[in-house]
């Protein structure tokens, strides 16, 4: 054989108990897992002398549509044991377009990936995307979600309307597309404009197209704040009743009005499962949000794009009405709460002459200067033409630690690799899940974790050789020591590695050697298979 692991403490991806084994790889995928007997050969030869073997980990809710192709180390997923990410998130990301829509999308999302002026965009369709990941060669797998916000913006631009039947069906027919072309959903951000927009009925329909693929809808629903749950119950009937999969993206419960309500949300989702709802969900291991300042804004400030926007707030008329919107009433894109000034912390800015705001809250920055939170926000939003990012300080542990022991459970990071200080999820996700989640605090057994990040991610993407240690599946595989497992991230220090994970492999070929980086692109698209 190629390789064989010798002695490893194998953690199969079923939640079932680990046991010892010699595990043979041959052609990139398992071809043989001895646990007595004869051992397997091959020309070459690890001993595990303990480590835990998994599956690769899968994040369901990555933002590396830009990074994977900037950054061909991309160690911050790779050293997490990250070998498949899901792409495409919040319904906004750079595929299907055409040259006006890329544009403004890549205006709209530069606080999560950059403004692209280094990358060559040479794709329009999201098979063109997914043919240039695979050409390029990249350092995980990737799949894609049809982003719904971007292909509203296609079809019928920034507008606060219902589509018209010919928009509808521009819309329908760009997600056929794009599941035919091997897309494994649809996303939507229904904080975000312009996808916001969109009512049920609209949503349910591309559901139905969905649907009709095999793939499953993904929204971030229309506030994780004030009306949370009946947010969760919106998408749970729109989907029941389009007959699609539903997978809940960063299904927390934030804010002070929903503190303590995890068992809320629970009860909900194991009435629908119990009816044969087909729903799963992703969390991330940390309280606090991460997304943009200008995502905060009420969604009526934002109709018309990004330069509308700005407009709005060179205007002051129009600027004291956003400010009482959302310090008052409790802004949409604040998820119906009265924003908190305190809770926003700058987490990175385009401009690096902002920089001294980073690490800082609005709050901070304001008391710093003399004046009101909101003239500080402003100026801000103004001078950085939009692009500064920020972690959201609005979560509560309880809540957290509920929701990951659900069944239906799986792992995301929500990782935003843009900024000086981005949020230290997009380092740490799966070792905080496995350091300090299971070994530490026992939430999980270490084999439920595993399940968590591994087999359930993967039935939810309907792959039938990924997410389990089994004789024939890829060898994507991660070796880590279960006693010393870690996120090196923090929130001072947000781009340490973790440690405690060796080796990770793709198919066969180490990506992650000793602890290092190797040179392997071993990453390609992952696509959807038939229904």
């Amino acid at each position: 054989m190629d390789l064989v692991i010798r002695n490893a403490q194998v953690i199969d991806g079923t939640g079932e108990k680990s046991y010892t084994a010699d595990v043979g790889i041959d052609g990139g995928r398992i071809a043989e897992i001895r646990t007595e007997g004869p051992r397997p050969t091959g020309t070459r030869t690890l001993d595990a002398d303990g480590l835990a073997l998994s599956p690769g980990f899968i994040d369901m809710h990555a933002h590396s549509d830009l990074a994977l192709l900037r950054d061909p180390d991309h160690s911050a997923k790779a050293a997490q044991g990250v070998t498949l990410e899901v792409l495409g998130q919040d319904g906004l990301s750079y595929a299907p377009v055409d040259d006006r829509t890329l544009a403004e999308v890549r205006r709209a999302i530069t606080g999560w990936n950059g403004d692209g002026s280094d990358i060559d965009f040479d794709w329009r369709t999201v098979g063109e995307y997914l043919d240039r990941l695979d050409r390029q060669g990249i350092a995980v797998n990737a799949a894609y979600l049809i982003p719904q916000g971007t292909v509203r913006m296609y079809a019928m631009g920034w507008d606060d309307r219902e589509a018209t039947p010919e928009e509808l069906d521009r819309m329908r027919q760009l997600v056929a597309e794009g599941m035919e072309q091997g897309a494994v959903g649809m996303s939507s951000g229904l904080t975000y404009t312009p996808g916001m927009y969109a009512k049920d009925s609209e949503l349910s329909e591309l559901c139905k197209v969905v649907a009709r693929y095999g793939g499953y809808y993904c929204p971030h629903h229309r506030s994780y704040g004030a009306g949370a749950l009946q947010a969760y119950e919106e998408m749970v009937t729109l989907t029941r009743e389009a007959d699609c999969a539903l997978h809940l993206a960063h299904a927390t419960m934030n804010f002070g009005v929903n503190k303590g309500k995890a068992p809320d949300l629970l009860a909900l989702l194991d009435g629908a499962l119990d009816e044969g709802a087909d729903i799963s969900l992703d969390t991330y291991p940390y309280t606090p949000g991460c997304t943009t300042l200008v995502a905060m804004l009420p969604s009526w400030a934002s109709e018309g794009g990004p330069e509308a926007v700005l407009a709005r707030l060179e205007d002051d008329e129009t600027a004291e009405k956003i400010r009482h919107h959302m310090e008052v009433i409790g802004a949409d894109g604040c998820h119906g709460v009265p924003i908190e000034w305190d809770t926003i912390e700058i987490s990175g800015v385009s401009d690096p002459g902002l920089a001294s705001c980073v690490g800082k809250t609005i709050k901070q920055s304001a008391e710093m200067r003399g004046e009101e939170p909101w003239v500080t926000a402003r100026r801000l939003l103004i001078n950085d033409r939009l692009g500064s990012t920020i972690l959201q300080h609005v979560g509560h542990e309880d809540n957290v630690r509920q929701i990951m022991k659900h069944r239906v459970h799986t792992g995301g990071s929500d990782g935003i690799l843009q900024g000086f200080k981005p949020h230290p999820r997009a380092y740490g996700t799966f070792p905080q899940y496995l350091g300090r989640y299971s070994r530490e605090l026992g939430i999980l057994s270490l084999e439920e974790t595993v399940a968590h990040l591994t087999s359930r991610p993967a039935a939810r993407l309907r792959l039938t050789d990924r997410g389990l240690i089994r004789e024939g599946y890829r060898a994507d595989l991660v070796l880590f020591d279960p006693s010393t497992v870690a996120a090196g991230s923090t929130f001072e220090n947000p781009r340490t590695l973790p440690v405690g994970i060796p080796h990770v492999l793709i198919d066969g070929t180490f990506v992650i050697e000793d602890g290092k980086r190797t040179d392997v692109l071993a990453g390609r698209s992952v696509r959807r298979t038939a229904a």
